[in-house]
């Protein structure tokens, strides 16, 4: 199995196969548009804008499992990513990506990844970690999506190559997207990290300010202007 066993559905509502990008180098990342790492959207950006035209794409799958962060219907969602940090590369619906109810795709990417820990040499790494023990410490357990902007590199095979945090900036991933791209269309290894070491549960003092812009409302709307 790989990801082109799974159907999407856009952020249009059209209903895709995932098929249709066998071949390319990919990034899959659940988003939110009113999160500390929404400004990570900027970073993927200049990755498509780097990468695009060597057979590479990124797929955005917003959702509002966290604290709330992806409250917009679909076209707000759009407009925001459009206007904000100019996003060009293809999201689709907003849907669940962890739990029961999460999409089918999530379930595979994260039942064939390992979650490592965050970096705590992020700026917000030990942050997030202290708030997801104290507010949300179902979340820590097992290998599931911990928060949004958790990233997948998918081979040019339709297979898991690596797993990165949100606490892993999207520019940090290019060198391990180029390996990528340099393998032919025709020669495509595979390469599954599943790293099952045990990482250490850190307990801080810092509070929840990371679930959200730094503890106040994101300085961005859905109304087609970036506020002040």
């Amino acid at each position: 199995m790989s990801i082109y066993n799974f159907n999407a559905i856009t952020i249009d509502g059209e209903e895709v196969s995932l098929g249709q990008y066998k071949g390319k180098v990919l990034v899959i990342v659940n988003t939110a548009s009113e999160c500390g790492f929404t400004p990570q959207y900027k970073g993927l950006e200049k990755l498509y804008e780097k990468y695009k035209k060597e057979d590479f794409e990124i797929l955005g799958f917003p959702s509002n499992q966290f604290a709330g962060q992806e409250p917009g219907e679909s076209n707000d969602i759009k407009n925001f990513c459009e206007i904000n940090y100019g996003v060009s590369f293809p999201l689709f619906e907003k849907n669940d990506v962890r739990g029961e109810n999460a999409l089918p795709l999530f379930k595979y990417l994260t039942e064939g990844t390992t979650f490592k820990g965050f970096d705590f040499n992020h700026p917000t790494g030990k942050k997030l970690n202290e708030v997801l023990k104290e507010k949300f410490p179902q979340f820590l357990e097992g290998d599931s999506v911990k928060w949004n902007f958790t990233k997948f590199l998918i081979g040019r095979d339709g297979n898991i190559v690596n797993r990165y945090e949100p606490t892993t900036e999207p520019e940090a991933m290019s060198t391990d997207i180029e390996k990528l791209i340099e393998v032919p269309r025709q020669n495509v290894s595979t390469i599954v990290n599943k790293n099952d070491s045990n990482n250490e549960i850190y307990t801080g003092e810092d509070d929840e300010e990371v679930l959200n812009c730094e503890g106040n409302p994101c300085n961005f709307s859905y109304n087609g202007k970036i506020e002040d």
